[in-house]
């Protein structure tokens, strides 16, 4: 992640990689870079042309099988078969083993399926764009109307518990630091995603902008950014359009635009065993 830093001479990535696995997703990475190899894009250096590829991972090896695992070949074969159409959003790539509201399970109340979630704005020639895998220790709420729509569910399978009113009114009590804190296992739940946009902006504008951004994850994951959370956001620009609007234009619009992201990635879900999603859960409350 060093190279990214607004300090570092290298402005451009060629490639970034969201995926699963935890530690071992890394693996899927070098995937990518042989792709961009082969299509012969990269940085200048050296022997030729070198692709800077980044990538962002999500704890998910508790649900399912977690022997299996994103690999380079995988990342390869999604490089070769991606579109810029009918983009496929919910329990696919990263978001097949994310999962959102898991801060209560001491309390016996289990959390919910997500996945993949995608949004975009046009101002005129300017076009913003958002894609995110949320796996998240706390709920997902619709900003627009402040409810939960996929978290912490209650007991009597009624509707959500609400994860700050909860620890508010029971905080866990015993008589071991370890057993007082809620389950957030440091790193176990991690949101990531990408924010882009057209308009020409540098690197260090570009670090504002994804600043901004994810403020717009914060008004609809609550609570965000805990010690379990490994959360990054990516900002990029593909400087296609000179635009007039500013950086703080962009920002602003930016954050909307992950918000509505984090947001769908409640609302594309598709239930597995023991996490339901909101199709089947939260909209038949």
């Amino acid at each position: 992640m060093s190279l990214l830093q607004p300090v570092s001479f290298i402005q451009e990535v060629w490639g970034i990689v969201l995926s699963g696995g935890s530690s071992f997703g890394l693996a899927s990475v070098p995937g990518a870079v042989r792709y961009l190899e082969e299509q012969k894009v990269g940085l200048k250096f050296g022997i030729g042309l070198v692709p800077i590829v980044v990538g962002a991972i999500i704890y998910d090896l508790g649900l399912g099988d977690a022997s299996i695992r994103p690999d380079a070949e995988a990342a390869y074969r999604a490089c070769k078969s991606a579109a810029v159409k009918s983009v496929a959003q919910g329990n696919v790539g990263a978001g097949a083993g994310a999962t959102v509201g898991k801060m209560l399970g001491q309390y016996g109340m289990r959390g919910m399926k997500a996945g993949v979630g995608m949004a975009s704005m046009r101002i005129g020639d300017v076009v913003i764009g958002a894609l995110m895998v949320v796996n998240a220790a706390g709920d997902i709420v619709d900003w627009k109307t402040g409810k939960v729509i996929a978290g912490a569910r209650r007991p009597d399978g009624k509707g959500f518990a609400g994860i700050p009113e909860t620890l508010k009114n029971r905080p866990p009590r015993s008589g071991t630091r370890a057993a007082r804190v809620p389950e957030d296992p440091v790193f176990e739940s991690t949101t990531i995603g990408v924010v882009a946009t057209n308009a020409i902006f540098n690197k260090t504008e570009m670090t504002k902008i994804a600043m901004m951004a994810n403020c717009g994850a914060s008004r609809c994951i609550n609570p965000y950014h805990t010690p379990g959370n490994g959360d990054t956001l990516f900002g990029v620009s593909t400087r296609r359009v000179q635009s007039d609007f500013s950086l703080s234009v962009i920002g602003s619009l930016a954050a909307e635009v992950v918000s509505e992201a984090v947001v769908q990635s409640a609302k594309m879900a598709t239930s597995i065993p023991d996490w339901p999603a909101y199709r089947d859960y939260t909209a038949k409350l």
